[in-house]
């Protein structure tokens, strides 16, 4: 399958799924232009290597859930695809106790995105807020951010200001912006 930039959303919706074509609805409805590129499932930072060739000059994020040891809380981390994640640097900034990676069916429960798809733009499924979005400050540096469609089978470049402003707000979600240096 080659893979090429389309501006928008598919024009037919045939054979994807629903979450996909809400996400595309919910951004066309905020006037957000994007470029979309569909590909073979992508469920890991190593499959997106020839996707991000294409989406360029985005950043390309590495997207975390995580929650508490109680699993009380929980979290959506953006982090830049090649950056390391230490759990204890998080931890601190957030001061919150250890974290860990959150169970995948709390995943699906509140963000309707299976592993390997999560993305921002599930939070347009957690309705009820119970889910924190924390944001590398690097990422916020970039004019662009990729992300899913809340499936691995096409990918998304977005302006960074449209996905931490109008989207978030749309949303009702905010972010809490977090500095990590790969430190213990």
């Amino acid at each position: 399958m080659e893979m090429t930039m389309a501006e928008g959303r598919p024009l037919q919706g045939e054979g994807r799924q629903d979450k996909e074509m809400r996400v595309y609805s919910l951004l066309d409805s905020l006037g957000m232009k994007y470029a979309r590129v569909d590909h073979p499932a992508a469920e890991t930072m190593e499959a997106c290597r020839e996707i991000d060739k294409i989406l360029a000059p985005a950043v390309i994020c590495k997207n975390l859930f995580l929650c508490n040891g109680q699993k009380t809380k929980f979290y959506l981390l953006m982090i830049r695809g090649d950056k390391k994640f230490k759990t204890r640097e998080i931890s601190r900034q957030i001061n919150s106790s250890r974290l860990s990676f959150g169970p995948p069916e709390y995943m699906e429960e509140f963000l309707d995105i299976t592993p390997g798809s999560l993305s921002v733009l599930g939070l347009m499924n957690d309705r009820e807020n119970r889910v924190s979005l924390l944001v590398d400050e690097e990422i916020l540096e970039g004019e662009y951010v990729g992300c899913h469609p809340c499936v691995n089978t096409s990918s998304l470049r977005l302006r960074t200001e449209d996905v931490f402003g109008p989207f978030l707000e749309a949303v009702n979600h905010s972010c809490r912006i977090v500095c990590l240096n790969g430190e213990d």
